[in-house]
């Protein structure tokens, strides 16, 4: 792992400052005037070298709001002195713990759980944002269907944040009748982010829509009870303008949709992932993964006669995958702005690196008839230590790992992912213990292992016959569930699928864009951390670890510009980018001691959202596995 980096204060602040609950209407100073002064100075040694420095010094951790849930906290808002908070993964609704919490954060020492806004029944809710509105204050949630949901949005009234009111809510379905046909009728369609804004008297949300088409989607809610679908449009106007008119013939609209899947690297698509708008609302940055970053002009949509958002309202496209990543991967994720908007921070999220050691965490049996025993995925490296030492190997297999507790491999340790479907699940049958066998594909019913060769050298037919053990098989050649079928006819009591994918690659970093001129931008520079510039594991990272860029918010505050980031393990980070041809780190948090990892329910900080509290020190962080964290910037002049 990274070596201990924590935040060290040398500015002292006003006495008892931060100790007083913010309801009580005391006369106390500006707080972003400290930072002001403090980042006229120069930066001197309080700030790393570059993107590869690790000791920071200017960011403090102050309070948390624990939720101990292992992958289940999504996104961060705060407004008005509540922050709110999104879960994701398990549990899915109806559960009372699944939605947004919404925590008390008056007092920054001490963040209190309010309530939870709970989700929709079938529905998880990824991204959470609030916002003052002519209607007063907006509270917007995703949600994403996780078993039978019907996906779209829900509308809140949070002006009392303790009591909120549910105003409205809003289904999505593909637009265009031709793609909805291609692919069988879209639906209910989960919404992935949000994004409120205001024009005037006229007050917006727009959603990153997952169908096919008109990925980008604007619903007029200066009535929130009552929302409206006013504009649309989506990246396949990129590749073929018009093709999402109701008139085009079906060949124009499956060449469109085959583009849209056709990208960079590993993960190729070219949908909307999410959507950050200026702050007047007149312009949206659209992160469309491997279509780049766009950026659309969505001033005056009162005007407009049509949802297609005209053509000509594309501004430009942020794209150069030969120089943007150290991988040739795209995967525009997230941006944000400048305050003047002549410079934009845009992440990369990959999680197609050090693929070698890391089991694969999407695959699925089905919903089959014969799945009766339970199966997990693991490594390729994992793979291969048992193809090398196939038989003799006790082990114990349970969703998250496989202990070998005697036999060749005896004392290794390899982490496993349980394969979704309807087959048995190791947290409700327990660990199995026996013995795993290699078995090759296992693609063959007839003849599902291959023959081994005893310690004399002799090939004996049976000598790998899983029968009452566990079959070790590698992926490809066949379906999950045809192995999970073939392994349970054998008579196999458990099924381990060993990944077959080599050559690793780094994570996803930061790209800085120049916008001096919109209509043509310019990358100025990238940035990422040890970890997730490395090409394979190094010694300062866990191999296990995700060290990919998630999401970012950006500030102008006097005349720097600052960046913050959520980079999962890596920790929440602080950049300069005033400079956005030279950007700087200023400010880390990371800490994996014993004593962090014992209050986090044994689990590292597992940083997804960010969102910074405008002209004030402090930034929320939520860690997937933890909850929520604030932080107090120092100041780039503190030490």
């Amino acid at each position: 792992m990274v070596a201990l980096v924590l935040a060290v204060s040398l500015l002292a602040p006003a006495a008892g400052a931060d100790h007083l609950d913010e309801g009580d209407h005391l006369d106390r100073p500006d707080p972003n005037a400290e930072l002001e002064s403090l980042d006229t100075a120069e930066l001197g040694d309080v700030v790393s070298d570059g993107p590869f420095a690790k000791v920071i010094k200017d960011l403090e951790l102050t309070g948390r709001g624990e939720r101990l849930v292992q992958g289940a906290t999504t996104d961060v808002w705060a407004h008005d002195g509540f922050a709110y908070t999104g879960t994701f993964n398990t549990p899915c609704p109806p559960d009372p713990e699944a939605g947004v919490w919404v925590w008390d954060v008056h007092n920054k020492n001490k963040p209190t759980f309010v309530t939870t806004i709970e989700s929709e029944p079938g529905d998880r809710t990824n991204d959470v944002k609030v916002a003052t509105l002519n209607s007063g204050d907006i509270l917007v949630m995703s949600n994403e269907a996780c078993t039978d949901g019907d996906g779209g949005i829900e509308i809140y009234d949070v002006n009392d944040p303790t009591n909120p009111v549910k105003l409205a809510s809003i289904t999505i379905d593909e637009l265009n009748p031709i793609s909805d046909a291609l692919f069988g009728g879209l639906q209910n369609l989960g919404v992935h982010n949000l994004w409120l804004f205001t024009q005037g008297s006229n007050d917006y949300v727009a959603a990153v829509s997952e169908g096919a088409f008109d990925n980008f989607r604007v619903y007029d809610i200066t009535d929130p009870t009552n929302p409206t679908l006013i504009a649309a449009w989506g990246a396949e106007e990129i590749f073929d303008p018009g093709v999402g008119d109701e008139t085009v013939d079906e060949a124009r609209v499956l060449d469109a949709a085959l583009w849209l899947l056709d990208g960079f690297g590993a993960s190729a698509n070219r949908f909307l992932h999410d959507i950050t708008g200026t702050a007047d609302g007149t312009h949206a940055y659209l992160s469309n993964w491997d279509a780049g970053l766009v950026l659309l002009d969505i001033s005056d949509l009162a005007s407009l006669t049509s949802v297609s958002l005209p053509n000509d309202r594309l501004v430009s496209v942020a794209l150069d995958p030969d120089n943007g990543s150290r991988d040739g991967e795209v995967n525009s994720h997230a941006a944000w702005p400048s305050e003047d908007g002549s410079i934009v921070v845009e992440t990369e999220e990959d999680f197609a690196a050090w693929v070698s050691v890391q089991p694969p965490t999407n695959l699925t049996f089905g919903e089959q008839t014969w799945n009766t025993i339970p199966g997990v995925a693991i490594s390729t490296s994992a793979g291969d230590d048992f193809e090398g030492s196939q038989i003799g190997n006790t082990v114990i297999l349970d969703a998250a790992s496989i202990e070998v507790t005697a036999g060749p491999l005896a004392g290794n340790l390899y982490p496993a992912s349980e394969l979704t479907g309807n087959q048995p699940k190791l947290a409700d049958t327990g660990p199995i213990e026996a013995e795993a066998v290699w078995v090759g594909q296992g693609c063959d019913t007839d003849n599902f292992f291959v023959p081994g060769t005893d310690t004399a050298g002799v090939v004996d037919p049976h000598l790998n016959d899983p029968d009452g053990k566990i079959a070790v098989v590698r992926r490809g050649g066949c379906s999950f569930s045809s192995k999970l079928g073939a392994a349970q006819a054998a008579g196999a009591i458990g099924i381990v699928i060993a990944n077959n994918v080599t050559g690793d690659t780094p994570w996803g970093g930061i790209r800085i864009w120049d916008y001096s001129d919109p209509e043509n931008p310019v990358l100025a520079s990238l940035f990422d951390t040890a970890c997730s510039a490395a090409a394979s594991p190094i010694p300062e990272c866990d191999p296990l670890g995700v060290y990919s860029v998630h999401n970012v918010v950006v500030e102008t505050r006097g005349n720097k510009v600052r960046a913050y980031v959520s980079w999962y393990w890596d920790g929440m980070l602080v950049l300069d980018v005033t400079d956005p041809y030279n950007p700087v780190e200023v400010a880390r948090y990371f800490d994996n001691s014993e004593e962090f990892l014992a209050s986090n329910g044994g689990n590292p900080h597992d940083f997804w959202g960010v969102y910074k509290e405008p002209k004030s020190p402090w930034i929320f962080g939520s860690d997937r596995n933890g909850g929520l964290y604030i932080f107090r910037e120092q100041g780039g002049g503190s030490g």
